[in-house]
């Protein structure tokens, strides 16, 4: 029940806020705060108590499962399951919502318990989204994170609030609508196809599309998580909420509801729907490398420094799709690493820059400058983030864009490369907030304070989390691992499925990249190592009609047993219902063969 009470923590304490506020501000922000902070002491005493027992090797993922009936009739189930991605969003939803709440602690004044109340029930709404695996309870989370994320931008945001409000409302609410139609397209199909009608997430992985049917209904889903990303062309809503929001706002808006997209991405679109994936994936790798340049670009060219923040965002999150359609274990480590070095590098800066425009009244950097003889803390704090969003060694940042791009080139040697020109471009945009802000000439006289005991606390947080991923990793590493090895395992058996197809090749070809040669009569049959291709020996006994053996994988310590044909046939094997490899095996003088 622990992923029940999570939430259940968070809606009664944003109903409590919302009663206690109207009488006592204060006790309102202590209320939010240790609300927030119990979910995150639960969560992380849970992290510590499974640790030692994830196995970087389990295909097993799944830590938490919860069910219980809903709609019985409808197929619909209270369903909500953590394994160590969604743990891992767990913490990092939990830890940037506390840090939320303290930097408005001074600078929400009016309705504090209504802000509170929004806060913590879109914060619930984020967890909900992450634990769900139950499609329409999966929706209603998503829906769950609109409102109150509408409310907070429109009431308390700044000058331009409520036209950044209606428009950030209207993007997510009509591309949320074109996923409740793949949902509910999804549902009919599975039932179809079936009989049993069901929301069930584990359900409907699986599922089987005539035509172009799966694609259409991917491009529901993909649409709606790329517009939250927000990638390229759907990015217009973007700086606008971004910038008009409060603080706490923004922190929450690019640090998390962005990667609740990209969860989306790899929970759903990736499992649902394999093989348009793998269609659509260069187009989208293209989108993404689009994305790095052109978000770069724009955030050159800004003079509000909020909004060069949140082009920034924009540019990085290319980052994430690049990672996600490159289809490598290498590429999804960093891509989960991305989303939490974003997560905590972009709440700095919008942290930063909330203090700036709380001091100064502005967010024109033309007019500032010089600022680091009065605020050094907050111009050496401000440095470090600068250098983690360009992909300095030793902060978060750069594993994850390192891990992206080396997956990337795996994938296309090309893409890869002009991804990398974004490492390039990021130095000249977060460079310049420096130069503009803490260094170059005095535009106007300003008289500032340094960063405050609360303030230098909150950034102290991130600056240990952030230097913790650059150097330390593994724990992130090792807690998702169980995921990245059953992401791998689909996009594997879709690669073996699709790529060579025997019946397209004569006797005397070579399918694979890596040939097969015969050893003595009916010895092992060993096959060269290839990146792509697990295989490494294979093992059979000769008989006058059919040879009956065992193919070892490299990452297996017991051979799976096959049976070979007789001249030409096939050695055919089925380790897990999602694979089927085929060795084409031949026996002409030449001995060679080839893998699909």
């Amino acid at each position: 029940m622990i992923l029940v009470y999570l939430i259940i923590i968070l809606m009664f304490g944003g109903l409590l806020t919302w009663i206690v506020g109207k009488r006592n501000p204060l006790a309102c922000r202590w209320i939010s705060l240790l609300a927030v902070l119990t979910d995150l002491v639960i969560i992380v005493a849970y992290w510590i108590s499974i640790y030692d027992k994830v196995e970087i090797t389990s295909k097993q993922s799944w830590l938490v499962d919860i069910q219980t009936q809903w709609i019985p009739q409808f197929g619909v189930t209270f369903h909500f399951a953590m394994d160590g991605l969604s743990l891992l969003m767990t913490v990092l939803t939990l830890f940037l919502g506390a840090l939320a709440v303290i930097v408005s602690w001074k600078e929400i004044n009016e309705r504090v318990g209504f802000f509170h109340f929004n806060m913590l029930w879109l914060l619930a709404g984020i967890l909900g989204v992450f634990l769900s695996v139950d499609m329409l309870l999966f929706y209603f989370f998503w829906e769950v994170m609109l409102v109150p994320m509408y409310f907070i931008l429109a009431i308390w945001g700044h000058e331009n609030r409520k036209y950044a409000g209606m428009k950030f409302f209207l993007f997510t609410q009509l591309s949320g609508l074109l996923m409740l139609i793949a949902i509910i397209g999804l549902y009919f199909i599975h039932g179809n196809n079936t009989g049993q009608y069901t929301f069930d997430y584990f359900a409907l992985i699986g599922t089987s599309f005539s035509g172009t049917t799966g694609f259409w209904l991917m491009c529901g889903f993909l649409i709606a998580f790329l517009v939250k990303l927000p990638a390229l062309p759907f990015h217009s809503w973007l700086p606008d909420a971004y910038t008009q929001s409060p603080t706490g706002g923004s922190v929450i808006l690019a640090g998390l509801m962005s990667k609740t997209a990209a969860y989306g991405i790899l929970r759903f679109v990736l499992p649902f729907f394999p093989d348009a994936s793998q269609v659509i994936a260069p187009v989208i790798i293209i989108i993404g490398i689009a994305g790095i340049l052109y978000g770069a670009k724009l955030a050159y060219a800004q003079t509000d420094l909020k909004r060069m923040i949140a082009f920034s965002s924009l540019s990085h999150m290319g980052f994430i799709l690049v990672g996600i359609f490159s289809f490598q274990a290498l590429a999804y480590q960093g891509t989960v690493i991305e989303m939490i070095a974003h997560g905590i590098s972009i709440s700095a800066l919008f942290i930063v820059a909330g203090a700036i425009n709380a001091r100064t009244g502005s967010r024109d950097m033309n007019q500032m400058g010089r600022f680091w003889e009065q605020i050094p803390k907050m111009g050496g704090i401000t440095l470090i983030f600068v250098l983690a969003t360009l992909g300095l060694p030793g902060l978060g940042n750069f594993i994850a864009e390192f891990l992206i791009l080396a997956g990337a080139f795996q994938t296309n040697m090309v893409l890869a490369i002009i991804a990398t020109l974004g490492l390039v471009a990021s130095m000249i945009y977060a460079l310049v907030i420096l130069q503009k802000i803490f260094q170059g000439e005095r535009k106007k006289e300003w008289t500032l304070s340094d960063f405050s005991a609360r303030e230098l606390t909150v950034m102290g947080s991130l600056i240990i989390a952030i230097v913790w991923l650059g150097i330390y990793p593994q724990p992130v590493i090792k807690t998702v691992q169980p995921v990245i090895n059953n992401m791998k395992m689909q996009d594997d058996a879709f690669y073996y499925e699709n790529r060579y197809q025997p019946e397209n090749y004569n006797s005397s070809e070579v399918i694979s990249q890596s040939g097969i040669d015969e050893y003595a009569s009916g010895g092992n049959i060993i096959f060269n190592q290839s990146s792509a291709l697990p295989v490494k020996e294979i093992y059979t006994e000769p008989s006058a009609a059919t040879k009956r053996g065992a193919i070892l994988f490299h990452s297996t310590e017991t051979p799976y047993p096959v049976t070979v044909g007789s001249d030409g046939g096939l050695i055919e094997m089925h380790p897990t219902n999602m694979f089927n490899y085929q060795l084409v095996y031949h026996s002409s003088s030449s001995k060679k063969g080839g893998v699909k």
